[in-house]
């Protein structure tokens, strides 16, 4: 149905609606940076079918959508105040400033364009080094611009190692604000129910903590919101902040009549949330045998105009993932730009870090003179090898998966190595890396089932489907777990996605939903078949259950609460293991690059990796073919600038059909997870961290030019290439990061938190 278009999406939703519905039309912000001195509604509270036009004056509770970032190490008070509708000042080119009321949507576009806005405009900071900068004002109140920060420290201090050592390779790294760029825009509804409960519906990727930032920011009780998932086709993770869904909310307890909201394109690309940028100074060393000795790298993490998601932490614990680094040094910092704010998408924090690190990898090897693959091969982790963080690896799995992928690798070099004999510029790149399963030792996901009197099944949960699968994962884990009873995929019901008929199984992300929903359903599978279960082993109807007074329904739990994890690396040292277990992969990509045009072609595309036991290839594969082709956008075209024109799909950089290449390879090794479901774990994010920096490094491999900074447009490569010929460095400089690397890890050792 979804594909068909069969299915109601959210503006299919709208215009089911009854009438004396009130459209809503948003009013963006006219500068990235300002002081608001005035919003003039006047002459659009007169246009033709306007019912009212809100300000931040009828944002009924806090007017604050912010809620913590778990990094133990800030400045300041810490946190961003979020608005819902911005009232006192502007801070991002996509902040809500009033939003219209009409009968028609047409009426309500039409009398926002009349609302003026009396602004005192500010110097905007659009970079993280432009924000760090010593002379630059502060962007909110009661804290540094830059007021997030995590060390790590392993093994022997760095700096005197890589000073010595015989090869150091070094570089400086950005990597772009990436926009989601689903086919729909947002769209939300909202009204209330006959239950009395303000219901919503929406995309939503987070229903019970975007149920409680709406119900802080627009002043109602949790318990009295409903949230219901519409059909969605993609979100790929700006969903999970609920600025949209408060707006809407707004506007239904100003009119107290039901509301819909339809963003056209332009709007959507402005008001969402994107991939924060990073900009990343990293440097590694290697023996004369080509073993690496140090690295380290300082990270600047631009979390934009508000901090919503806790990803910060990532970027001090996936970095060089899957490899032995003896010695390493890290400072992750975080801090404000007027740019769009960070949200969710897929393998978050780890695509970032990544440029850094498999760039750094690669240049390494080629500064020894070894092969690519030879190179991560002889430092691949193994049994005694410990990560950034030093902690032992999970699985010491990257040798076995490197070994599979040698026989696509050697081909590839072979295809390339013919092209190039015929003055074509065809390269092969490598990439690995992993990325986490669960939120940690806080995770906790609830679902039910009931046995239903025809003797089929019904499965509630809140596993959001945003096109991911999750409708399939749940009716998977369902047959699976009720195995002993015979039961077939069509005899399971499926309740998803309501939160007030739903268990709450949590967010959809950091690949957790298979996993901690997955469990969840074998303890709700248990204690309906112990309750079946008669005394000689056979089981109870329906109806038998009902005579005895047994519950037919069964709420299943599974939570990390105590199951040894930590609840974060330490704060210090950047010590711990906080994730139960992780997901692993090797990237392999063939390119063409016109040296023309600077236009790179990928023509082939191999991932091979571990996500445990598969229970659905089907569903696995198309997380693993979208996700590589989101890796392959990322890496060659898309982008928002937070400009005017980045109002479309294409202005964005969306890949063609053409750049992505019908041969894309998924290679799987099996091995089971000791305590996920089935023996599985989660996959999507791990077709999304570090692949694109296979792409990269096969640009460089194929014409001899690194791209530094993402994405790699064919004016970049062309221009590298250009440079290259007149025998100019492509070195970039290093970037600001608001104070001296060395100087600031000297601070934070001299002042450790308790």
């Amino acid at each position: 149905a979804k594909v068909t278009g069969l299915a109601d999406y959210g503006n299919d939703v709208a215009l089911q609606m009854p009438e004396g519905v009130a459209h809503l039309a948003i009013v963006l912000a006219e500068a990235h940076h300002a002081n608001i001195v005035s919003i003039d509604t006047s002459e659009a509270e007169k246009m033709p079918g306007v019912i009212k036009v809100l300000t931040a004056e009828d944002v009924k509770g806090t007017n604050n959508l912010a809620g913590p970032l778990h990094v133990p190490r800030t400045k300041g008070k810490g946190f961003t105040e979020f608005p819902v509708i911005a009232g006192k000042k502007i801070c991002r080119r996509g902040d809500v400033v009033a939003l219209v009321a009409a009968e028609t949507e047409e009426e309500a576009r039409a009398a926002a364009k009349k609302v003026k806005q009396n602004l005192e405009v500010l110097p905007a900071y659009l970079t993280f080094p432009e924000a760090a900068m010593p002379n630059a004002i502060q962007l909110h109140e009661d804290m540094p611009n830059v007021y997030l920060e995590q060390p790590v420290f392993k093994g022997e201090d760095t700096a005197e190692l890589i000073e010595t050592a015989p090869v150091v390779a070094e570089g400086s790294f950005h990597s772009q604000h990436e926009p989601h760029l689903p086919i729909e825009p947002d769209v939300v509804q909202a009204y209330w129910g006959t239950d009395g409960m303000m219901t919503i519906q929406c995309k939503c990727q987070n229903l019970s903590e975007n149920s409680e930032a709406v119900a802080n920011a627009c002043g109602l009780p949790k318990e009295n919101i409903r949230m219901i998932l519409n059909t969605v086709g993609g979100s790929f993770g700006y969903s999970i902040a609920p600025n949209t869904h408060a707006l809407v909310v707004t506007a239904v307890q100003n009119l107290d009549m039901p509301c819909t909201m339809s963003l056209n394109y332009e709007e959507f690309i402005h008001t969402t949330g994107k991939r924060a940028a990073t900009f990343t100074n990293g440097r590694i060393a290697c023996d004369e045998e080509g073993k690496i000795v140090a690295a380290e790298y300082d990270v600047g993490f631009d979390h934009g105009a508000y901090g919503t998601v806790p990803i910060f932490m990532n970027l001090a614990t996936v970095g060089f993932h899957g490899y032995n680094i003896p010695n390493f040094k890290a400072l992750a910092r975080g801090g404000a730009t007027n740019h769009a704010f960070n949200t969710a998408y897929r393998g978050f924090g780890s695509p970032q870090i990544y440029t850094c690190t498999e760039a750094l990898i690669d240049m390494a090897a080629e500064k020894c003179g070894m092969d690519a693959w030879e190179f991560r091969y002889k430092n691949a982790a193994r049994p005694g090898d410990l990560t950034i963080n030093s902690c032992p690896y999970h699985d010491y799995i990257y040798p076995e998966l490197l070994e599979k992928a040698k026989p696509v690798y050697d081909q590839y070099k072979a295809e390339a190595e013919a092209a190039k004999a015929e003055g074509r510029h065809v390269g092969v790149g490598i990439s690995l890396g992993g990325f986490i399963i669960t939120i940690g030792m806080f995770d906790v996901a609830e679902v039910a089932l009931e046995l239903n009197s025809d003797g089929t099944i019904t499965h509630f949960n809140t596993w959001e489907d945003m096109g991911q699968g999750g409708d399939i994962g749940t009716l998977t884990h369902t047959v699976k777990a009720l195995e002993p009873l015979g039961i077939k995929p069509d005899q399971v019901k499926l309740v998803m996605n309501d939160s007030k008929t739903c268990p709450d199984t949590n967010l959809a992300a950091a690949s957790r939903s298979h996993y901690m929903a997955g469990n969840a359903t074998l303890d709700a599978a248990k204690q309906l078949m112990d309750a079946m279960r008669k005394a000689d082993g056979s089981w109870r109807t329906y109806e038998e259950m009902v005579a005895e007074g047994i519950p037919t329904k069964y709420t299943g739990h599974y939570d990390q609460f105590n199951i040894g994890l930590p609840p974060g690396i330490d704060p210090n040292m950047g010590h711990g293991e906080k994730n139960p277990t992780y997901m692993y992969g090797v990237n392999l990509a063939l390119v063409e690059v016109d040296i023309n045009t600077g236009k790179t072609q990928v023509l082939r595309f191999t991932w091979v990796g571990d996500v445990g036991v598969v229970g659905n290839m089907l569903s696995v594969e198309g997380q693993g073919y979208g996700g590589l082709s989101h890796s392959i956008g990322f890496a060659l075209s898309e982008n928002y600038e937070a400009l005017d024109k980045n109002s479309n799909m294409v202005a964005c950089g969306i890949p063609q059909i053409d750049a992505i290449p019908d041969d894309l390879n998924l290679i799987f090794k099996e091995t089971p997870r000791p305590a996920g479901p089935h023996g599985s774990c989660g996959c999507s994010e791990v077709f999304q961290c570090s692949n694109h920096m296979a792409v990269i490094n096969a640009i460089n491999n194929a014409c001899g030019v690194r791209v530094y900074a993402l994405p790699a447009t064919p004016d970049k490569v062309k221009a590298g290439w250009e440079a290259k010929q007149r025998g100019e460095d492509l070195t970039p400089p290093k970037y600001f990061l608001g104070t001296d690397f060395e100087e600031e890890l000297e601070i934070i050792k001299a002042n450790p938190l308790g």
